[in-house]
């Protein structure tokens, strides 16, 4: 087993792509995606769980303490870029742009849905981090597959409860709310595990790459420092 080490370029480049992937979801979130006539999910489900499974990777090769620093980066970017749109929406525009309610509705958050985001990603990604982390040390490193999914499922599982009941309880009926909640859940977690193969292959590489294995031994978990 091998320290950490310094910040490398490779895991700079993980990290854009994760924050990327992050702001894309936000973003496209308000795109609502008819599955079935029955199944209605927001368009992220389609890139969102992507972050999971990088999230999986800094966790595997970096150790939590690295993964942290990653999901904090990612909230902060999300809480800067929705102020800017929110700023961008307020500006004035000129009487001949015929654009600004368009603009407003695709760019725009309530502060519930807003809240409902940042409380979902928080807990979700540090959920899934903080199980994936101490499974790798129970396991001794093995059954990489049996760690990413179970943290996938507590990790998806708490994302898709906080943020829909926060957005939408008491804006429907009860029964449509529990629905997409357990629809989402499923999507996500059906997701890491077809992309289960494609998490081994990028963690092999990485680690290769890196030389680093971090087994988180005897850490004490603080997500906010330490």
């Amino acid at each position: 087993m091998s320290t950490e080490k310094n910040v490398s370029k490779l895991f700079m480049c993980i990290g854009i792509i994760f924050v990327t992937c992050l702001l894309l979801s936000n973003l496209i979130a308000g795109k609502m995606w008819a599955v079935t006539a029955d199944i209605t999910l927001p368009a992220a489900v389609i890139l969102f769980p992507l972050t999971y499974i990088i999230g999986d990777v800094f966790t595997e090769v970096y150790g939590f303490r690295k993964a942290r620093t990653i999901i904090w980066l990612g909230f902060g970017c999300s809480f800067f870029a929705v102020l800017i749109y929110l700023v961008t929406i307020a500006l004035p525009h000129p009487g001949y742009w015929e654009n600004q309610e368009a603009y407003a509705v695709v760019m725009g958050t309530t502060p519930r849905v807003a809240i409902a985001s940042f409380a979902g990603y928080l807990f979700g990604e540090f959920s899934n981090s903080f199980v994936l982390s101490k499974l790798k040390v129970v396991t001794k490193g093995k059954n990489l597959w049996l760690r990413t999914i179970l943290s996938t499922v507590v990790g998806e599982g708490l994302d898709s409860i906080i943020f829909i009941t926060i957005s939408f309880w008491g804006t429907m009926e009860n029964s449509i709310v529990l629905k997409m909640i357990l629809f989402q859940y499923l999507f996500k977690v059906g997701y890491e595990v077809l992309f289960t193969p494609v998490t081994y292959a990028v963690v092999k590489a990485v680690k290769k790459k890196e030389g680093i294995d971090v087994f988180d031994e005897g850490l004490k978990y603080n997500f906010i420092k330490g």
